[in-house]
């Protein structure tokens, strides 16, 4: 499939990887492919952390941090 994403001002990515009603496996697929093309898209020059925090949410529901060193864990398996 196709990742999208928009990056704000303050450098915050927001953008769905599903609906409630999809299955487990799928969300996380599609959030790791998320994660996977932020990660890709890093310029050459950034050093650092590119990833300093990662919350999930539903659209008005309230968000979940994630391990953000974890998530980077599961792309490199």
């Amino acid at each position: 499939g196709k990742v999208e994403f928009r990056v704000d001002k303050t450098g915050i990515i927001h953008a769905p990887v599903g609906k409630t009603s999809f299955p487990t496996e799928n969300l996380v697929a599609n959030a790791q492919a998320l994660v996977d093309s932020v990660i890709r898209a890093k310029p050459p020059a950034a050093k650092g952390r590119y990833l300093k925090s990662v919350t999930v949410s539903s659209t008005m529901g309230p968000g979940i941090a994630i391990d953000a060193a974890h998530v980077g864990e599961e792309l490199k398996h």
